[in-house]
Protein backbone atom coordinates (compact mmCIF):
# COMPACT_ATOMS: atom_id res chain seq x y z
CA UNK A 1 0.00 0.00 0.00
CA UNK A 2 1.59 3.32 -0.78
CA UNK A 3 1.56 6.59 1.40
CA UNK A 4 -1.37 7.88 -1.21
CA UNK A 5 -3.42 4.74 -0.15
CA UNK A 6 -3.36 4.61 3.65
CA UNK A 7 -6.45 5.31 5.49
CA UNK A 8 -4.89 8.11 7.37
CA UNK A 9 -4.41 9.84 4.14
CA UNK A 10 -8.11 8.95 2.65
CA UNK A 11 -9.48 10.10 5.46
CA UNK A 12 -8.09 13.61 4.98
CA UNK A 13 -9.42 13.62 1.77
CA UNK A 14 -12.53 12.79 2.54
CA UNK A 15 -13.03 13.28 6.19
CA UNK A 16 -13.53 16.42 8.31
CA UNK A 17 -12.61 15.73 11.73
CA UNK A 18 -13.79 17.57 14.39
CA UNK A 19 -12.06 20.10 17.25
CA UNK A 20 -9.21 19.85 14.52
CA UNK A 21 -7.63 22.55 12.36
CA UNK A 22 -7.28 20.13 9.38
CA UNK A 23 -3.88 21.72 7.74
CA UNK A 24 -2.38 20.62 10.96
CA UNK A 25 -2.77 17.01 9.58
CA UNK A 26 -0.76 17.65 6.85
CA UNK A 27 2.45 17.44 9.50
CA UNK A 28 0.58 15.26 11.80
CA UNK A 29 -1.83 12.62 10.13
CA UNK A 30 -4.62 11.31 12.38
CA UNK A 31 -3.76 7.85 13.87
CA UNK A 32 -5.99 5.18 11.75
CA UNK A 33 -7.43 2.86 14.59
CA UNK A 34 -7.95 -0.88 13.43
CA UNK A 35 -9.56 -2.02 17.10
CA UNK A 36 -9.89 -2.07 20.43
CA UNK A 37 -9.57 -4.28 23.21
CA UNK A 38 -9.95 -3.32 27.21
CA UNK A 39 -7.52 -0.30 27.60
CA UNK A 40 -5.90 -0.49 24.64
CA UNK A 41 -6.58 1.01 20.96
CA UNK A 42 -4.50 -0.51 18.17
CA UNK A 43 -3.44 0.94 15.03
CA UNK A 44 -3.56 -0.46 11.53
CA UNK A 45 0.11 -1.12 11.97
CA UNK A 46 0.05 -2.76 14.44
CA UNK A 47 1.16 -0.11 17.11
CA UNK A 48 -1.38 -0.19 20.83
CA UNK A 49 -2.14 3.03 22.89
CA UNK A 50 -3.38 3.37 26.23
CA UNK A 51 -6.74 5.05 26.09
CA UNK A 52 -5.99 7.36 29.05
CA UNK A 53 -9.07 9.67 28.30
CA UNK A 54 -11.36 7.47 27.61
CA UNK A 55 -11.73 7.81 24.25
CA UNK A 56 -12.91 11.80 24.69
CA UNK A 57 -14.93 10.69 28.24
CA UNK A 58 -17.05 7.88 27.21
CA UNK A 59 -15.98 4.48 27.38
CA UNK A 60 -16.31 3.35 31.33
CA UNK A 61 -15.72 -0.55 30.99
CA UNK A 62 -12.92 -0.79 28.02
CA UNK A 63 -13.56 -1.24 24.52
CA UNK A 64 -14.90 -4.60 23.27
CA UNK A 65 -16.59 -5.37 26.48
CA UNK A 66 -18.03 -8.99 26.37
CA UNK A 67 -20.59 -7.78 28.51
CA UNK A 68 -21.89 -5.32 26.27
CA UNK A 69 -21.50 -6.93 22.99
CA UNK A 70 -23.60 -9.84 24.04
CA UNK A 71 -26.14 -7.75 24.97
CA UNK A 72 -26.35 -5.95 21.81
CA UNK A 73 -26.37 -8.98 19.80
CA UNK A 74 -29.22 -9.76 21.36
CA UNK A 75 -30.90 -6.92 21.22
CA UNK A 76 -30.20 -6.70 17.26
CA UNK A 77 -32.26 -9.85 16.65
CA UNK A 78 -35.23 -8.21 18.49
CA UNK A 79 -35.42 -4.90 17.33
CA UNK A 80 -33.14 -2.14 16.10
CA UNK A 81 -34.79 1.05 16.41
CA UNK A 82 -38.33 2.58 15.94
CA UNK A 83 -40.01 5.89 16.36
CA UNK A 84 -40.51 6.92 19.98
CA UNK A 85 -43.35 8.88 18.87
CA UNK A 86 -46.77 6.97 19.68
CA UNK A 87 -44.19 4.15 19.83
CA UNK A 88 -42.12 2.52 23.28
CA UNK A 89 -40.43 -0.43 23.50
CA UNK A 90 -38.69 -2.49 26.49
CA UNK A 91 -35.22 -1.16 26.46
CA UNK A 92 -36.36 2.84 26.79
CA UNK A 93 -38.56 1.97 29.35
CA UNK A 94 -36.61 -0.48 31.80
CA UNK A 95 -32.93 1.87 31.33
CA UNK A 96 -35.88 5.44 32.41
CA UNK A 97 -36.68 2.91 35.28
CA UNK A 98 -33.81 2.53 36.38
CA UNK A 99 -32.53 5.93 35.95
CA UNK A 100 -35.14 7.55 37.95
CA UNK A 101 -34.53 5.09 40.67
CA UNK A 102 -30.97 6.14 41.16
CA UNK A 103 -32.10 9.60 41.68
CA UNK A 104 -34.63 7.61 44.26
CA UNK A 105 -37.43 9.29 41.69
CA UNK A 106 -36.64 12.44 42.32
CA UNK A 107 -35.86 12.85 38.60
CA UNK A 108 -38.61 10.46 37.31
CA UNK A 109 -38.99 11.19 33.53
CA UNK A 110 -36.34 10.91 30.98
CA UNK A 111 -36.31 12.92 27.30
CA UNK A 112 -33.59 11.23 25.27
CA UNK A 113 -31.83 12.21 21.99
CA UNK A 114 -28.29 11.27 20.43
CA UNK A 115 -25.70 14.15 21.89
CA UNK A 116 -24.34 15.87 24.74
CA UNK A 117 -25.43 19.23 22.80
CA UNK A 118 -28.52 18.06 22.23
CA UNK A 119 -29.55 17.04 25.88
CA UNK A 120 -28.16 21.07 26.80
CA UNK A 121 -30.69 22.68 23.88
CA UNK A 122 -33.73 20.13 25.32
CA UNK A 123 -32.90 21.31 29.08
CA UNK A 124 -33.02 24.81 28.53
CA UNK A 125 -35.79 24.68 26.34
CA UNK A 126 -37.63 22.77 28.51
CA UNK A 127 -37.00 25.06 31.49
CA UNK A 128 -38.05 28.38 29.56
CA UNK A 129 -40.97 26.22 27.91
CA UNK A 130 -42.38 25.63 31.82
CA UNK A 131 -41.77 28.54 33.04
CA UNK A 132 -43.99 30.07 29.68
CA UNK A 133 -46.77 27.31 30.78
CA UNK A 134 -46.68 28.13 34.31
CA UNK A 135 -47.85 32.17 32.79
CA UNK A 136 -44.01 33.93 33.17
CA UNK A 137 -42.90 34.35 29.77
CA UNK A 138 -40.36 36.74 30.85
CA UNK A 139 -38.24 34.14 32.48
CA UNK A 140 -36.03 32.99 29.12
CA UNK A 141 -32.45 33.88 30.36
CA UNK A 142 -29.92 31.93 31.99
CA UNK A 143 -26.63 32.16 33.77
CA UNK A 144 -23.89 30.10 33.36
CA UNK A 145 -20.30 29.89 34.90
CA UNK A 146 -17.21 31.21 33.33
CA UNK A 147 -15.06 28.74 31.86
CA UNK A 148 -17.57 26.37 31.28
CA UNK A 149 -18.71 24.22 28.35
CA UNK A 150 -21.95 22.58 27.77
CA UNK A 151 -21.57 21.99 23.81
CA UNK A 152 -21.37 24.03 20.27
CA UNK A 153 -25.31 23.68 19.10
CA UNK A 154 -26.56 27.55 19.09
CA UNK A 155 -28.14 26.92 22.40
CA UNK A 156 -25.63 24.84 24.43
CA UNK A 157 -23.00 27.32 22.77
CA UNK A 158 -24.87 30.91 24.19
CA UNK A 159 -24.45 29.38 27.49
CA UNK A 160 -20.74 28.30 27.13
CA UNK A 161 -18.25 30.40 28.23
CA UNK A 162 -15.41 28.95 26.08
CA UNK A 163 -14.28 31.90 23.97
CA UNK A 164 -12.22 29.81 21.30
CA UNK A 165 -15.51 27.68 20.29
CA UNK A 166 -17.86 30.86 20.77
CA UNK A 167 -15.89 33.44 18.99
CA UNK A 168 -16.82 32.51 15.48
CA UNK A 169 -20.73 32.56 16.12
CA UNK A 170 -21.49 35.36 18.18
CA UNK A 171 -23.82 36.78 15.70
CA UNK A 172 -25.80 33.55 16.00
CA UNK A 173 -25.78 33.41 19.78
CA UNK A 174 -27.76 34.68 22.37
CA UNK A 175 -25.90 35.24 24.96
CA UNK A 176 -25.74 34.21 28.85
CA UNK A 177 -25.24 36.48 32.14
CA UNK A 178 -21.92 34.29 32.97
CA UNK A 179 -20.85 33.78 36.66
CA UNK A 180 -17.38 33.73 38.54
CA UNK A 181 -16.15 30.41 37.99
CA UNK A 182 -15.28 28.48 41.70
CA UNK A 183 -12.23 26.45 40.28
CA UNK A 184 -10.45 25.93 43.43
CA UNK A 185 -7.03 26.80 41.54
CA UNK A 186 -8.01 30.08 42.41
CA UNK A 187 -7.40 29.47 45.83
CA UNK A 188 -4.41 31.14 47.80
CA UNK A 189 -3.23 33.96 50.52
CA UNK A 190 -4.72 31.91 52.79
CA UNK A 191 -8.44 31.18 51.11
CA UNK A 192 -9.85 27.68 50.94
CA UNK A 193 -11.81 25.54 47.62
CA UNK A 194 -14.67 26.53 49.92
CA UNK A 195 -14.04 30.60 49.95
CA UNK A 196 -13.59 30.10 46.03
CA UNK A 197 -16.80 28.81 46.09
CA UNK A 198 -18.93 31.42 48.58
CA UNK A 199 -17.07 34.06 46.68
CA UNK A 200 -18.62 32.82 43.63
CA UNK A 201 -22.22 31.99 44.74
CA UNK A 202 -22.30 35.80 45.81
CA UNK A 203 -22.12 36.61 42.15
CA UNK A 204 -24.52 34.25 40.73
CA UNK A 205 -26.63 35.87 43.56
CA UNK A 206 -25.65 39.14 42.59
CA UNK A 207 -26.78 37.78 38.76
CA UNK A 208 -30.40 36.75 40.12
CA UNK A 209 -30.99 39.88 42.16
CA UNK A 210 -30.26 41.61 38.99
CA UNK A 211 -32.27 39.41 36.73
CA UNK A 212 -35.16 39.11 38.81
CA UNK A 213 -38.28 38.22 37.08
CA UNK A 214 -36.04 37.21 33.54
CA UNK A 215 -33.85 33.98 34.86
CA UNK A 216 -34.87 30.48 33.79
CA UNK A 217 -32.05 28.30 35.15
CA UNK A 218 -28.77 28.41 36.00
CA UNK A 219 -26.87 25.80 34.48
CA UNK A 220 -23.39 24.09 35.57
CA UNK A 221 -20.93 21.17 35.77
CA UNK A 222 -21.19 19.95 38.76
CA UNK A 223 -17.58 19.51 40.65
CA UNK A 224 -15.26 19.59 37.69
CA UNK A 225 -15.79 21.81 34.79
CA UNK A 226 -13.98 19.86 31.81
CA UNK A 227 -13.24 21.87 28.81
CA UNK A 228 -11.57 24.53 31.67
CA UNK A 229 -8.58 22.00 32.11
CA UNK A 230 -10.52 19.90 34.30
CA UNK A 231 -11.54 22.69 36.96
CA UNK A 232 -13.03 21.89 40.16
CA UNK A 233 -15.07 22.93 42.84
CA UNK A 234 -16.05 22.36 46.50
CA UNK A 235 -19.03 20.17 46.19
CA UNK A 236 -20.75 23.15 48.51
CA UNK A 237 -20.58 25.37 45.42
CA UNK A 238 -23.75 23.24 44.39
CA UNK A 239 -25.31 22.86 47.32
CA UNK A 240 -25.02 26.42 47.55
CA UNK A 241 -26.77 26.90 43.79
CA UNK A 242 -29.77 24.48 44.79
CA UNK A 243 -30.36 26.89 47.71
CA UNK A 244 -30.15 29.72 45.55
CA UNK A 245 -32.24 28.88 42.46
CA UNK A 246 -34.94 27.65 45.17
CA UNK A 247 -34.84 31.72 46.90
CA UNK A 248 -34.80 32.78 43.50
CA UNK A 249 -37.30 30.96 41.78
CA UNK A 250 -34.72 29.63 38.69
CA UNK A 251 -34.00 26.11 37.34
CA UNK A 252 -31.19 24.22 38.39
CA UNK A 253 -29.86 22.46 35.11
CA UNK A 254 -26.97 19.74 36.26
CA UNK A 255 -24.91 18.66 33.22
CA UNK A 256 -23.53 15.42 34.00
CA UNK A 257 -22.46 15.19 30.71
CA UNK A 258 -18.99 14.17 31.53
CA UNK A 259 -19.00 14.04 35.16
CA UNK A 260 -21.92 11.69 35.41
CA UNK A 261 -21.89 7.84 35.37
CA UNK A 262 -19.27 7.20 37.69
CA UNK A 263 -16.55 9.25 36.73
CA UNK A 264 -16.34 11.68 40.03
CA UNK A 265 -17.07 9.03 42.95
CA UNK A 266 -20.25 8.99 42.59
CA UNK A 267 -22.81 7.79 39.71
CA UNK A 268 -24.28 11.18 39.75
CA UNK A 269 -21.74 13.93 40.73
CA UNK A 270 -24.79 16.17 42.46
CA UNK A 271 -24.90 13.41 44.95
CA UNK A 272 -21.84 14.30 46.31
CA UNK A 273 -23.58 17.70 47.00
CA UNK A 274 -26.74 16.08 47.94
CA UNK A 275 -28.78 17.63 46.06
CA UNK A 276 -30.82 17.08 43.19
CA UNK A 277 -31.55 19.76 40.29
CA UNK A 278 -34.31 20.51 38.33
CA UNK A 279 -32.90 19.05 34.97
CA UNK A 280 -29.79 16.75 34.42
CA UNK A 281 -27.88 16.16 31.46
CA UNK A 282 -26.25 12.26 30.78
CA UNK A 283 -24.30 11.33 28.11
CA UNK A 284 -20.70 10.12 26.84
CA UNK A 285 -20.57 7.22 29.83
CA UNK A 286 -23.85 6.04 29.83
CA UNK A 287 -23.68 3.74 26.59
CA UNK A 288 -20.84 2.56 28.10
CA UNK A 289 -18.50 4.40 25.16
CA UNK A 290 -20.75 2.26 22.64
CA UNK A 291 -23.35 4.24 20.63
CA UNK A 292 -24.83 7.78 20.70
CA UNK A 293 -27.01 8.29 23.32
CA UNK A 294 -28.26 10.99 25.78
CA UNK A 295 -31.26 12.34 27.89
CA UNK A 296 -32.70 14.39 29.88
CA UNK A 297 -34.04 13.82 33.79
CA UNK A 298 -36.67 15.73 35.07
CA UNK A 299 -38.23 16.70 38.16
CA UNK A 300 -41.79 15.76 38.67
CA UNK A 301 -42.87 19.79 38.50
CA UNK A 302 -41.21 20.36 35.29
CA UNK A 303 -42.94 16.93 33.64
CA UNK A 304 -46.42 18.18 35.00
CA UNK A 305 -45.81 21.79 33.48
CA UNK A 306 -46.23 20.16 30.45
CA UNK A 307 -49.22 17.80 31.03
CA UNK A 308 -52.55 19.28 29.57
CA UNK A 309 -54.79 18.84 26.67
CA UNK A 310 -53.45 21.53 25.00
CA UNK A 311 -50.75 20.16 22.31
CA UNK A 312 -49.23 24.04 22.40
CA UNK A 313 -47.97 23.16 25.88
CA UNK A 314 -46.51 20.03 25.20
CA UNK A 315 -42.95 19.77 24.65
CA UNK A 316 -42.20 19.04 20.95
CA UNK A 317 -38.85 18.58 20.38
CA UNK A 318 -37.96 15.12 18.73
CA UNK A 319 -34.81 13.81 17.32
CA UNK A 320 -35.67 10.40 14.51
CA UNK A 321 -33.44 8.15 16.83
CA UNK A 322 -34.70 9.63 20.45
CA UNK A 323 -34.77 6.30 22.41
CA UNK A 324 -32.88 4.59 20.28
CA UNK A 325 -33.16 0.61 21.19
CA UNK A 326 -29.72 -0.52 20.58
CA UNK A 327 -28.19 3.05 22.64
CA UNK A 328 -30.73 2.46 25.41
CA UNK A 329 -29.92 -1.51 25.48
CA UNK A 330 -26.15 -0.63 25.95
CA UNK A 331 -27.07 1.88 28.62
CA UNK A 332 -28.81 -0.89 30.25
CA UNK A 333 -25.85 -3.43 30.55
CA UNK A 334 -23.67 -0.43 31.57
CA UNK A 335 -26.09 -0.40 34.50
CA UNK A 336 -25.90 -3.93 35.08
CA UNK A 337 -22.04 -3.91 35.07
CA UNK A 338 -22.39 -0.73 37.83
CA UNK A 339 -24.56 -3.19 39.91
CA UNK A 340 -23.22 -6.63 39.50
CA UNK A 341 -19.47 -5.62 39.90
CA UNK A 342 -19.32 -3.04 42.30
CA UNK A 343 -17.92 -0.39 40.35
CA UNK A 344 -18.69 2.95 42.42
CA UNK A 345 -16.69 0.61 45.36
CA UNK A 346 -14.09 -0.54 42.93
CA UNK A 347 -13.77 2.94 41.28
CA UNK A 348 -13.14 4.62 45.09
CA UNK A 349 -10.63 1.99 46.30
CA UNK A 350 -8.75 2.61 42.85
CA UNK A 351 -8.86 6.24 42.80
CA UNK A 352 -5.66 6.71 45.31
CA UNK A 353 -3.88 3.56 43.27
CA UNK A 354 -4.53 5.71 40.17
CA UNK A 355 -2.93 9.10 41.95
CA UNK A 356 0.01 6.86 43.31
CA UNK A 357 0.65 5.67 39.79
CA UNK A 358 0.69 9.72 38.26
CA UNK A 359 2.73 11.00 41.75
CA UNK A 360 6.58 11.06 39.42
CA UNK A 361 4.05 13.24 37.27
CA UNK A 362 2.64 15.18 40.04
CA UNK A 363 6.13 15.79 42.03
CA UNK A 364 7.65 17.25 39.12
CA UNK A 365 8.32 20.92 40.01
CA UNK A 366 7.37 21.84 36.68
CA UNK A 367 3.36 21.19 37.97
CA UNK A 368 1.12 22.61 40.25
CA UNK A 369 -2.43 22.37 40.76
CA UNK A 370 -2.46 18.55 41.13
CA UNK A 371 -5.65 17.77 41.58
CA UNK A 372 -8.53 14.79 41.82
CA UNK A 373 -11.87 13.79 42.24
CA UNK A 374 -12.86 10.25 41.41
CA UNK A 375 -11.07 8.61 38.26
CA UNK A 376 -10.39 12.53 37.38
CA UNK A 377 -6.76 13.29 37.85
CA UNK A 378 -4.93 16.76 36.39
CA UNK A 379 -2.39 18.96 37.17
CA UNK A 380 -1.05 22.41 34.95
CA UNK A 381 2.28 22.86 33.50
CA UNK A 382 4.06 25.58 34.68
CA UNK A 383 5.30 27.17 31.24
CA UNK A 384 6.06 30.66 32.52
CA UNK A 385 9.44 30.94 33.61
CA UNK A 386 10.61 27.64 33.17
CA UNK A 387 13.94 26.76 30.92
CA UNK A 388 12.94 30.29 28.77
CA UNK A 389 9.16 29.35 28.24
CA UNK A 390 6.48 31.22 28.63
CA UNK A 391 2.71 30.92 29.71
CA UNK A 392 1.10 33.03 26.86
CA UNK A 393 -1.83 31.19 25.21
CA UNK A 394 0.29 30.31 21.89
CA UNK A 395 2.77 28.16 24.39
CA UNK A 396 -0.12 26.28 25.99
CA UNK A 397 -1.41 25.10 22.64
CA UNK A 398 1.99 24.07 21.08
CA UNK A 399 2.93 22.80 24.32
CA UNK A 400 -0.69 20.23 24.18
CA UNK A 401 0.10 19.30 20.66
CA UNK A 402 3.76 18.31 21.42
CA UNK A 403 2.97 16.20 24.91
CA UNK A 404 0.14 14.45 22.66
CA UNK A 405 2.59 13.72 20.43
CA UNK A 406 4.88 12.68 22.45
CA UNK A 407 2.76 10.38 24.37
CA UNK A 408 1.47 8.72 21.28
CA UNK A 409 4.81 7.83 20.22
CA UNK A 410 5.03 6.30 23.93
CA UNK A 411 1.34 4.14 23.24
CA UNK A 412 -0.14 6.25 25.19
CA UNK A 413 -3.83 8.45 23.98
CA UNK A 414 -4.00 11.67 25.81
CA UNK A 415 -5.37 14.89 24.35
CA UNK A 416 -4.27 17.86 26.90
CA UNK A 417 -6.34 20.77 27.13
CA UNK A 418 -3.71 23.78 26.86
CA UNK A 419 -1.17 23.45 29.71
CA UNK A 420 -3.27 21.62 31.88
CA UNK A 421 -2.91 17.60 32.10
CA UNK A 422 -5.04 15.14 32.65
CA UNK A 423 -6.64 11.37 32.47
CA UNK A 424 -9.57 9.61 32.69
CA UNK A 425 -8.93 6.54 32.13
CA UNK A 426 -11.39 3.34 31.81
CA UNK A 427 -12.47 1.26 34.91
CA UNK A 428 -10.44 -1.04 34.00
CA UNK A 429 -6.99 -0.58 35.06
CA UNK A 430 -5.41 -2.10 37.68
CA UNK A 431 -2.25 -0.59 39.49
CA UNK A 432 0.18 -1.86 36.98
CA UNK A 433 -1.35 0.06 34.78
CA UNK A 434 -2.12 2.80 36.57
CA UNK A 435 1.87 2.62 37.00
CA UNK A 436 2.80 2.52 33.45
CA UNK A 437 0.71 4.72 32.57
CA UNK A 438 2.28 6.66 35.13
CA UNK A 439 5.65 6.82 33.69
CA UNK A 440 5.02 6.70 30.23
CA UNK A 441 2.92 10.10 30.81
CA UNK A 442 5.71 11.79 32.83
CA UNK A 443 8.82 10.89 30.18
CA UNK A 444 6.42 11.75 27.48
CA UNK A 445 6.02 15.15 29.93
CA UNK A 446 9.64 15.73 30.48
CA UNK A 447 10.43 15.02 26.20
CA UNK A 448 8.23 18.05 25.34
CA UNK A 449 9.99 20.32 27.69
CA UNK A 450 12.90 19.06 25.74
CA UNK A 451 11.14 19.96 22.31
CA UNK A 452 9.63 23.28 23.25
CA UNK A 453 13.30 24.56 24.37
CA UNK A 454 15.14 23.05 20.95
CA UNK A 455 12.47 24.71 19.28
Amino acid sequence: MTPQDSLAARSLRSVWHPCTQMRRHESTPPIAIDRAHGAWLVDTGGRRYLDAISSWWVNLFGHANPRINAALVDQLGRLEHAMLAGFTHEPVVRLSERLGALTGQALGHCFYASDGASAVEIALKMSVHAWRNAGQTGKNEFICIAGGYHGETVGALGVTDTPLFRASYEALLRPAHVARSPDARQARDGKSAADVARQALADVERLLQQGEGRIAAVIVEPLVQCAAGMAMHDPAYVRGLRGLCDTYGAHLIADEIAVGCGRTGSFFACEQAGIWPDLLCLSKGISGGYLPLSLVMSSEAIYQAFYDDDVRRGFLHSHSYTGNPLACRAALETLAIFEDEQVLQRNRDFAPVLAAGLAPLAQDRRVRHVRQRGLIWACDAVLDGVDGLDATQAASHRFSRRLAAQAAQRELLVRPIGSSVYVMPPYILDADQAQWLGERLHTAFDATFAEMRGA
